[in-house]
């Protein structure tokens, strides 16, 4: 009776971890460059004494799914989509170099080039710093130019490139910040065959369906298991009743 219980309620207790990732990933649907998480449930023998005839169900994290979105034009100078493979490097908020592909960039306060996020995008030198006032064209190759306010468009100069990556994917981990890391944490040298795409983003790659259909799917799963400790309440019951019968 308490091996129903504990299997059924290690059950119950995963599948609303599987249901959190889903509905994170739900409600990222419309973040920008998003790559959704990917999880899976694996079985974990019981050990004790006796066969081993009882196994745990396990919420495993198996990474992240990193299929192309679509790429949307916006019209936006600061607005920039990865084309096919490949990464846009930023300094995250512990100093560490890390990886995304939301392109939506703006000019913080303080000059430097970052993500919406605030986080600084990062150059072949470090971070980029940009005239608030200029007229901004980003090339394919990351390549930053600048035509100054009141200039006329021969005055175009140039102030930095974007250090663009594509590391092999089985190396990068995704991390509780939403950014991508190697997984040696290492920074991933500059590669000059990934390419830009101005004035348009990349969606998230989530997809709406199936993930409503994996939250019903959890949802069953869940009650599933809940009509399992039912079962054992109503049989503890039973065999209380027989056993004060015999008293």
């Amino acid at each position: 009776m308490d091996r129903l219980i504990y299997i059924a309620m290690n059950g119950a207790k995963h599948s609303m971890y599987q249901q959190a990732v889903t509905a994170h990933n739900l409600a990222n649907v419309s973040t920008t460059g998003y790559k959704a998480e990917a999880n899976s449930f694996r079985a974990l023998p019981v050990l004790g004494d006796g066969a081993q005839t009882r196994t745990f169900v396990v919420d495993s994290t198996t990474g992240a799914d990193l299929s192309l979105g679509a790429i949307q034009s916006t019209g936006r100078d600061l607005d920039v989509a990865v084309q096919g493979k490949g990464w846009i490097a930023v300094q995250a908020a512990d100093g560490s170099e890390a990886y995304t592909r939301d392109g939506s960039l703006q000019i913080g306060a303080n000059g430097l080039l970052q993500t919406r996020n605030g986080l600084d995008i990062l150059g072949d030198g470090g971070p980029i710093a940009v005239q608030p006032d200029a007229e901004i064209t980003i090339g394919k190759d990351g390549t930053i130019s600048v035509i100054p306010m009141g200039q006329t468009p021969n005055t175009v100069a140039t102030v930095g490139r974007l250090k663009l990556v594509n590391p092999p994917e089985a190396e990068l981990v995704k991390s509780d910040d939403g950014l991508f890391r190697l997984k040696s944490g290492m920074p991933a040298p500059a590669d000059a065959s990934v390419g830009l795409m101005q004035k348009s983003l990349e969606t998230s790659n989530v997809n709406v369906v199936d993930a409503l259909v994996s939250m019903i799917d959890l949802s069953r799963q869940f009650d599933m298991q809940m009509k399992l400790l039912q079962s054992a309440e109503t049989n503890a019951g039973k065999a209380s009743q027989l056993m004060n019968l015999n008293a």
